[in-house]
């Protein structure tokens, strides 16, 4: 096995000597969930953990790629380099993202400071969030001091990604609903910044409140301490550039505030999340997949076919998997 800290000749040398080639070709097998990504990773693993990852998640059309645009240009006038995954729609007929993010940020593609790159949907969940964890992960190895990761919108995918963040921004705007709406989808629950974005509209001074009042009673009810994190709810204007100085200083703040003892207990969760994600993709793809055409799949099909209640076939498929007799053997690497 590699040394952690002697990256093997290959794609890891590469990336650690600065490849951005090397990089893409990497965030492609976490896509697509080549074994080699976890061989290379292996070698890689040592650089992991120096990025501040922070996720930016809310409702379609609520500004989140304005503010992810107008961020990075903030933290690059601050010498930080940044490193930018934008999950995009797919279509439902090709499965092609619409890219839509890059080319709203364009001008920081030029930026040698800044690799952006998108990842689509493709209209599935099944492993995208462990394919965004593995991107940003590649990410941080390459180097960047900041990864912001932004995710299509709001729900269970999106709650997935945003959990492998350090710090969630939620983006809402003001005349949509949004906030009614994400109280009712619980996305304030995963919120440690709240950015009232588009503020220059009718009805950002009343979202302001409503939010700053969930806040309040989201963290009564936790019954958090005088030491727990009160969620800040900030208003900008993304597309003019207002504010965003406001929201780096409270994505600072919470930085802060989870280096004093809390960072290495909250990454070790999120990480251990990580792995039950993985090991969930795996166990679906192996006893559901292709690979497993005439296995599982035949047996609940004959099962069923012999009228036997739908629990009862659960249940004798469970123990067989459980036995040792339904789990098809994994590779090492894979």
């Amino acid at each position: 096995m590699s040394s952690p800290s002697n990256p093997r000749d290959g794609l890891a040398a590469r990336l650690v000597a600065g490849d951005r080639g090397a990089l893409a070709r990497l965030i492609s097998w976490a896509e697509n969930a080549d074994p080699r990504f976890g061989e290379e990773m292996r070698a890689l693993h040592g650089r992991i953990g120096r990025a501040w990852r922070v996720g930016v998640t809310g409702p379609p059309g609520a500004g989140k790629s304005t503010l992810v645009n107008e961020l990075a240009r903030f933290e690059r006038a601050a010498g930080k380099t940044v490193g930018i995954l934008a999950v995009d729609p797919s279509s439902p007929y090709s499965g092609g993202a619409l890219l839509g993010d890059r080319i709203r940020m364009e001008e920081r593609t030029s930026d040698p400071g800044v690799f952006i790159r998108s990842m689509a949907s493709r209209g599935s969940h099944g492993g995208l969030a462990r394919a965004a964890v593995d991107a940003c992960d590649a990410l941080d190895a390459f180097g960047f001091d900041e990864i912001l990761l932004e995710t299509v919108g709001v729900g269970q995918a999106e709650y997935e990604i945003v959990s492998a963040a350090d710090t969630v921004l939620v983006v809402l705007c003001p005349g949509a609903g949004d906030g009614i709406q994400a109280m009712k989808a619980g996305i304030l629950e995963v919120a440690d910044v709240l950015v009232v974005n588009k503020a220059d509209l009718p009805g950002s001074d009343r979202l302001v409140l409503d939010l700053e009042e969930a806040a309040h009673v989201r963290e009564t009810n936790q019954k958090r301490g005088d030491d727990g994190w009160h969620v800040p709810v900030i208003a900008t204007v993304a597309g003019k550039g207002e504010n965003l100085d406001e929201v780096a200083r409270w994505i600072g703040k919470h930085r802060a505030w989870l280096e004093q003892g809390r960072l290495a207990r909250a990454r070790a969760e999120k990480r251990l999340a990580h792995v039950r994600a993985v090991i969930d993709e795996r166990l679906d793809e192996a006893l559901w997949g292709n690979r497993a055409a005439g296995g599982l799949t035949e047996r609940a099909r004959g099962l069923l076919a012999e009228g036997r209640p739908p629990y009862d076939v659960v249940a004798s498929l469970l123990q067989s998997i459980l036995a040792g007799r339904g789990l098809p053997q994994a590779s090492e690497n894979r």
